[in-house]
């Protein structure tokens, strides 16, 4: 009798795991990359060389935002080619950081000369990064946030510290939180611990150090990842000290950067070697994609890039082959639910939320009284749903993330669920006992 009364326990006990909801996650990781807590992101793109000659830096530039397909390296077209046939511009591709979803609105883009209108350009209008001219990556709908003498050293650090004159415009604001993960990208002409501005003054590894640690003082990043195309690059990540940066330049200290190929029409160099050998690779990737950091990194080599890139992972926190391209290259597409906290503010605020409902239970309570002293029916308003359920009717995300077998309630449904299936498996198993007992002493009595 006693086995059976066992038996009975261990099947209400099956019968409460079985009832008992699972656990739920507030989130969701990728399982071979390391969790990052950001939620935007953003890029500044830069290029600090002026003038004809140097064509190619501002080409860099648009290319890491219009990326354009990569070229084959023989890709001369004949002159009687380019003058006789029409040309039809091609329609502008999105590459790299707007095509893996990174917005106009939270891309920075520094260029200190335009060289698309110099009376030198050929194709009046146009940069091209590939001799073969497949895509202009300057098109009709660019969107140059700084250009020219705008483009300074002080400008530069005012757009990462956020201290800007209040008539700045929002195109022209880094608006980076501690959810922020950052790009920077800078080319141009440098040397041991400095890059030049505008050919007349520079900004040294130091000053750019500081301006990440203000940066971080002030919580504008969760990330960094730094990336510079100049002579001597790497020397300018070397004063780093604020955490969760990656940094990465295309050559050592006493080494140049070289260019890849020229167009022989525009009569100038198109694109430099590191820059052109990192969008190449980023043309394999898209939104969706896993590939990690450590992958672009493999490929560097001295000898297709003819110089020695490098690499400064010290003070990022997650291991390279854990995080992906596109945590800086691509835009965010998940949302972070926060439970208990105000939409409008931060937990323990008053909202806006809390300020219409207190608002219109006082209209309310007028109106009782007003219809209390006239005998008239109360005046009618709307109904307005609980807050919770106007906030997930606000957040379709909020409902369509719930698990399958749990309501749009949230945590509090949960916990009711889990004290009913606690309940009656324990009525289950008290039931059981008592019939089990009854019948023993029946027995009893009847023997």
């Amino acid at each position: 009798m006693l086995a059976a009364v066992a038996l009975r326990w261990v099947g209400a006990l099956l019968l409460l795991c079985t009832l008992a909801p699972a656990p739920v996650s507030s989130s969701s990781s990728t399982p071979d990359a390391a969790p990052s807590s950001f939620s935007n992101n953003w890029a500044v793109l830069v290029c600090t060389s002026r003038f004809w000659f140097n064509y190619r830096h501002i080409a860099n530039t648009l290319a890491m935002s219009v990326l354009p397909l990569a070229s084959p390296r023989n890709t001369r077209r004949p002159a009687e080619q380019t003058d006789t046939r029409p040309r039809v511009r091609a329609p502008r591709r999105y590459r790299t950081v707007k095509r893996l979803g990174i917005p106009d609105s939270q891309i920075i883009l520094m260029l200190a000369d335009d060289v698309a209108c110099n009376p030198r350009n050929p194709f009046a209008g146009t940069v091209y990064s590939n001799a073969d001219r497949k895509t202009d990556l300057y098109g009709d709908k660019i969107e140059v946030d700084y250009k020219g003498e705008e483009v300074t050293v002080e400008a530069f650090l005012r757009l990462l510290s956020g201290r800007l004159p209040e008539s700045t415009p929002a195109s022209k604001r880094l608006m980076t939180d501690s959810r922020s993960n950052v790009f920077i990208y800078m080319t141009g002409h440098g040397g041991d611990e400095f890059l030049k501005f505008q050919d007349n003054e520079e900004i040294s590894a130091f000053d750019i150090a500081d301006a990440f640690g203000g940066m971080w003082a002030k919580k504008r990043y969760n990330e960094i990842f730094f990336m510079v195309d100049t002579c001597q690059a790497n020397t300018l990540y070397s004063k780093f000290y604020s955490p969760n940066i990656l940094a990465t330049g295309s050559s050592e200290k006493d080494q140049n950067s070289y260019s890849h190929h020229a167009d022989n029409d525009i009569g100038v160099a198109v694109t430099d070697r590191y820059t052109h050998h990192v969008l190449t690779f980023l043309e394999s990737i898209n939104k969706t994609s896993q590939i990690p950091m450590q992958n672009l990194f493999d490929t560097f080599s001295h000898e297709v890039i003819r110089s020695t890139p490098g690499v400064r992972s010290d003070l990022f926190a997650r291991p390279l082959d854990q995080t992906r391209l596109t945590d800086f290259f691509g835009g965010v597409s998940q949302v972070e639910l926060c439970v208990g906290e105000d939409v409008g503010g931060a937990a323990g605020a008053p909202g806006e939320e809390e300020k219409e409902d207190a608002r219109r239970d006082s209209e309310e309570k007028e109106d009782r009284a007003v219809a209390d002293e006239s005998g008239s029916a109360a005046l009618q308003r709307p109904a307005r749903p609980p807050r919770a359920r106007r906030r997930r009717a606000l957040d379709p995300l909020h409902a369509s993330q719930q698990p399958a077998h749990e309501p749009a309630g949230g945590a509090a449904t949960s916990r009711q669920a889990s004290h009913g299936a606690l309940a009656a498996a324990g009525a289950v198993g008290l039931l059981h006992a008592g019939g089990a007992l009854l019948g023993q002493r029946k027995g009893r009595r009847e023997g």
